[in-house]
């Protein structure tokens, strides 16, 4: 399920980023104008299951207002279940939760706990900035039980799975053109991914069950490891000061998968994109 999370996590990574900006953005923090405390995203999942598409779970992310070492702080989940039809072949149980800076929507803490088959472990990040350098110290509880932990400092901001999605939507993409890529440096308690996202166009999107519309973004997500460059994901995301995503299409190891909008609520700007 890495690439579910990835994609509902990372959704908006690095969308909204040109070339020339990616050169220019020299801090890792941002002014936040696309979401609010208070924001719930729901969406269903979808796999191919014999050439018919089943539901089989569903995932909501929030964000509340929060404090983190008795600062400001936003503090965001990402929770992922599967149902009882998905239980039967694979069980998954995620929760990721990050803590950003108020201020500046810099990364301070990362947590994720995954039972993923039959096995479960745990990732944990701490930020810290010391002289204009990214610290991160980093902490894995493994399938067996065991404890992992080091620390690694980088000249370039990094992120995570979580802190990366509130970022980047906060990016203008008024000036992308179809076919730019933007490099995303992720990271997790294990190793930076060799990652980048590819801006596609722009199409509408039908909401199935609601009918709603959408005027979207659309990019897709690439990882290159061990030589070989695959495309994990499609995504549409809202064409407005939300940039909230809608649509996804995933290429998994054992097949193809869709996520769907089902709801939302708390947003911070008008949903210009939605189409009458």
């Amino acid at each position: 399920m890495k690439r579910l999370l990835i994609a509902l996590s990372f959704i908006a990574a690095g969308l909204w980023l040109s070339p020339a900006t990616v050169q220019a953005q020299s801090k890792c923090g941002i002014e936040n104008t696309a979401f609010k405390a208070g924001e719930f995203l729901s969406y269903d999942l979808y796999f191919n299951w014999k050439f018919v598409w089943v539901k089989v779970g569903a995932a909501s992310m929030s964000t509340v207002m929060s404090t983190y070492n008795g600062l400001p702080a936003y503090r965001t989940n990402l929770i992922t279940k599967g149902n009882d039809k998905l239980d039967g072949v694979f069980v998954m149980r995620d929760t990721l939760t990050s803590y950003c800076s108020v201020t500046d929507l810099s990364p301070l803490y990362y947590r994720k706990g995954a039972e993923e088959g039959k096995r479960y472990y745990v990732d944990e990040l701490w930020y810290s900035y010391p002289n204009g350098y990214s610290k991160v110290k980093m902490h894995r509880i493994n399938s067996h039980g065991e404890h992992n932990w080091q620390e690694k400092s980088y000249t370039e901001c990094v992120y995570d799975m979580m802190s990366i999605f509130l970022k980047a939507r906060n990016f203008d993409a008024s000036k992308m053109r179809k076919g730019d890529i933007v490099p995303l440096p992720i990271t997790d308690a294990k190793h930076l991914s060799d990652s980048w996202m590819v801006y596609k166009g722009k199409e509408t999107y039908k909401v199935e069950d609601t009918g709603e519309k959408f005027r979207c973004l659309v990019f897709s997500f690439n990882e290159r490891e061990d030589g070989k460059v695959t495309e994990l994901i499609k995504f549409y995301v809202t064409d407005d000061d939300n940039h909230m995503p809608v649509r996804l299409d995933l290429n998994l190891s054992f097949g193809s998968a869709k996520v769907y909008l089902r709801s939302y609520q708390g947003l911070r700007n008008p949903l210009k994109s939605k189409l009458k």
